[in-house]
């Protein structure tokens, strides 16, 4: 875990996480992915709000706004598909 990272960080995302895994038995594996990536969205846009005294500011930070939060999700996707790449075994094919 990097040193900037809070000690929460890995729960909070957990719980997430376990949310998701549980809607699977009333959903597609796709629809929940969806939901989960709608939700976060959702979230960050106001995230980005609370950041801005107006709409006007904040349409000129649209862009960065983006930027910044696809820059970040592209780089923890890489490091999960990385880590289920070398631990795919382990991840995948449990022992029983």
């Amino acid at each position: 875990m990097p040193a900037d990272t809070d000690p929460e960080f890995y729960s909070r995302a957990d719980a997430h996480i376990n949310l998701s895994n549980g809607q699977i038995s009333k959903s597609t594996r796709g629809k929940v992915s969806a939901s989960m990536l709608f939700g976060t969205s959702r979230f960050n846009a106001w995230l980005s709000a609370t950041g801005f005294d107006s709409a006007e500011e904040m349409r000129q930070g649209r862009e960065d706004t983006i930027k910044f939060f696809v820059a970040e999700y592209e780089k923890m996707l890489a490091e999960n598909l990385d880590d289920y790449i070398q631990n795919f075994d382990r991840y995948m094919k449990p022992a029983k």
